[in-house]
């Protein structure tokens, strides 16, 4: 187990792979923690440094009195980078994963070189809707959305196996604190303008089948940047890299050479 302490924030991560190679760093989505990419990490071309963490109140990252912003939220990842040494990364962010991702590479394009924004945006819901949800979870705890969430995360046919089980009790066990405190983050982000001006190799992802951030909003965001590309896993609901993660890594793979990043 590897915990940064950063600027007093616990912050748990793994660092696997080859500690010299090409770093890959992984932000996971609202009420997951880092296991969100175990069996993609396994699929993955050899030599690489990979890094995924748990980000403010989820995991066993600290959780810290909410609402947060989505500034505090880039602020940690890229002390964590910085604390690690690691440079001109490929970033893998999913849902809030991939907002942090749009920030932290408008704010800091040293420490990223080519982007993956997978079931994610600019912008995400209303606030009324993130209110709501806050209310909601504070009020009468997560499990109580929790077949609704799960209903968005994956399609039908996933959620008759037996590892759904597994993903349920992993985000109804998330910190009440910590999955409001970032639902405030997501409801007050509107990266529309800045990542409109990013300038870096950039692909998208999304699942047909995603009741969260479905395609069309995905595609919007990447749009926003000359060159990017974007691939639909039809079939797939908000966690294609857990419900589909052979093909989540064809296409990462493929990006992942595209980009010269071995």
């Amino acid at each position: 187990m590897r915990i940064a302490k950063l600027d007093g924030l616990n912050v748990h991560y793994t660092d696997e792979g080859d500690p010299n190679g090409a770093p890959i760093v992984f932000a996971n989505s609202l009420g997951t923690d880092l296991r969100l990419w175990d069996d993609l990490v396994p699929l993955l071309p050899a030599g690489l440094r990979i890094i995924r963490y748990d980000k403010r109140g989820h995991g066993l990252t600290d959780t810290t009195p909410g609402p947060y912003s989505m500034g505090t939220l880039v602020r940690d990842a890229e002390m964590l980078l910085d604390h690690l040494g690691v440079k001109d990364a490929l970033f893998v962010g999913l849902s809030i994963g991939g907002m942090i991702a749009q920030g932290l590479a408008v704010k800091r394009l040293d420490l990223v070189r080519a982007l993956v924004i997978s079931n994610s945006a600019a912008k995400i819901g209303t606030a009324d809707m993130w209110a709501e949800r806050v209310r909601a979870t504070r009020e009468d705890g997560i499990e109580s959305m929790a077949d609704a969430v799960l209903q968005r995360w994956f399609g039908k046919a996933f959620r008759e196996t037996d590892a759904f089980a597994g993903w349920r009790n992993m985000l109804i066990n998330q910190s009440v604190e910590g999955y409001a405190g970032c639902c405030s983050a997501i409801s007050g982000t509107d990266f529309y303008t800045p990542t409109s001006g990013l300038r870096l190799p950039l692909l998208g992802i999304a699942g047909s089948e995603d009741g969260s951030t479905p395609p069309d909003l995905v595609r919007e965001t990447i749009d926003l940047v000359p060159g990017s590309r974007f691939e639909l896993i039809r079939g797939a609901g908000h966690l294609p890299c857990a419900e589909k993660p052979e093909e989540y890594a064809r296409i990462l793979n493929t990006f992942i050479k595209e980009t010269g990043h071995v």
